[in-house]
């Protein structure tokens, strides 16, 4: 299983990575979006994938699942929300400003000058 998901983590990694790449600042942030949601698969498939075993420890209990990794990554969920929503409103804003998404104008490295 995990390697299935680290072939799935890798695709995720790539695509995100291309996103991050492009001209235009939507495919950019969803970009980052992508490659946050791809690191928290990464940090749940390092944490080990076991499966019957409740996350608790207790006197009784022979095998359990470490609750670090889940908490890592819900927190981790709540902060790229919070990243993500602070760069979409920025995005917003410099379209309404300029008028375009494309990275090239919003440089100033516009080439139809």
């Amino acid at each position: 299983m995990e390697i299935l998901m680290s072939i799935v983590i890798g695709i995720i990694f790539m695509t995100a990575t291309y996103l991050m790449l492009s001209k235009s600042l939507l495919r950019v942030i969803v970009g980052t979006a992508l490659l946050s949601h791809g690191v928290h698969l990464l940090l749940l498939t390092m944490g080990g994938l076991k499966r019957g075993a409740a996350p608790i420890l207790d006197k009784g209990t022979s095998s359990y699942v470490d609750p670090l990794p889940q908490a890592l990554i819900l927190t981790a969920i709540v902060i790229s929300f919070g990243v993500t929503s602070l760069l979409l409103v920025m995005a917003f804003r410099g379209y309404q400003e300029l008028k375009t998404d494309d990275m090239d104008v919003m440089r100033g490295n516009d080439q139809n000058e």
